[in-house]
């Protein structure tokens, strides 16, 4: 499975929130939290949630990818062997509200979704299909962008790519009502320009959308290496910041650690049309990966990701691979970072809303 992507839940949908953590005031230690609810949601073969959202009625949209023809399923696309997107709406409580199969006959493999502005909800992944809900396929995997209604139903689509494998990781509405969207890029043709190196090895590739799913923009980011694009989001100053990994030593990349054939944490400011304004390579002399960002209060940024390293960049690494965590300045410089695991392989945090 990808390393850019999420971590999944197996087998039935799994999905566990309302969950507090609370805190000792006298001495800061952590309490065991607590389940409010759980529910399990699928059918009788493999289904993954790979993200979740609250909305605006304080319920939560979810979406994943269903195997199954049966169960809490309906409406699958194809045979059970290929995968559609399936995105969910639950209450509060955790009760379904609606469901939704989306794709054709081949695999389609969502990896974020959030609530638009309207009410309705954008959703980012990939698809090979190009029947049923997916028209304009440029062969093998592309993007594949689909904005639903409040209830579900389907307003636009569109996918985005070339003759290559082309995959969305992250998805976000943007201030002006349009949409950019991130991930990694394996074609040099179609709606991709700029490809770095042979295709054989990715680009981190962004695509800003208007609000009916136009092409206003795309930038191909990486060199000759494996390079690509795990999270993105809007910045105060109408700009992007981008969270991923690259393997190049050329290109847009500079200062990578170790050889070529490691990966380093890879952070990309973006102006809001695209340019680049600075860039970061970090980590240490094994694999580094940057899963996810977001701009702090202070203007800076936070990053989870995961490491193998413990050199360079990162330090205090337990063994295997840790969560690492780095926090950034406005312009990229290190304020600190933290490894964080214990002797075997631990994923990526998220944030809080305490900060």
């Amino acid at each position: 499975m990808n390393q850019f992507f999420s971590l999944f839940f197996k087998s039935s949908i799994a999905v566990f929130f309302g969950v507090c953590l609370l805190w000792q005031s006298s001495n800061a230690q952590s309490i065991a939290p607590t389940i409010e609810w759980q529910r399990s949601l699928g059918g009788t073969k493999g289904d993954e949630a790979t993200s979740i959202s609250q909305t605006s009625d304080g319920g939560y949209i979810i979406a994943g990818l269903s195997y199954s023809i049966d169960g809490d399923v309906s409406d699958h696309h194809g045979f059970g062997g290929f995968i559609d997107y399936w995105v969910v709406k639950l209450t509060n409580a955790g009760a379904m509200e609606w469901q939704r199969s989306l794709g054709g006959s081949d695999n389609d493999y969502p990896t974020s979704i959030s609530q638009t502005t309207d009410g309705g909800y954008i959703v980012a992944g990939w698809s090979k299909s190009a029947d049923g809900n997916v028209t304009g396929n440029h062969g093998e995997r592309d993007f594949w962008i689909v904005k639903l209604t409040s209830g579900g139903a389907i307003e636009w689509e569109k996918s985005l790519g070339g003759s290559g494998d082309d995959e969305a990781a992250s998805i976000l509405q943007t201030t002006d009502g349009g949409y950019v969207v991130a991930g990694r890029s394996r074609s040099d043709d179609g709606d991709v320009i700029g490809h770095h190196g042979a295709t054989d090895s990715s680009d981190a590739w962004i695509v800003k959308l208007t609000n009916t799913g136009g092409m206003e923009w795309q930038k191909s980011l990486g060199g000759s290496g494996t390079d690509g694009a795990a999270s993105i989001e809007q910045t105060s100053d109408g700009g992007y910041i981008i969270a991923g990994s690259s393997q190049s030593t050329n290109g847009d990349g500079t200062g990578h650690h170790g050889l070529a054939e490691y990966s380093d944490a890879w952070i990309v400011k973006l102006t809001g049309a695209g340019g680049i304004e600075w860039q970061q390579s970090l980590g240490g002399s094994n694999h580094d990966y940057g899963n996810a960002i977001e701009q702090t209060t202070d203007g800076g940024y936070i990053v989870a990701g995961s490491s193998r390293s413990n050199d360079g960049d990162v330090s205090g690494n337990r063994g295997g691979g840790d969560s690492w965590i780095i926090k950034l300045t406005s312009a990229g410089a290190i304020d600190w970072q933290r490894s964080l695991g214990g002797s075997d392989a631990d994923g990526d945090l998220f944030d809080q809303a305490d900060g």
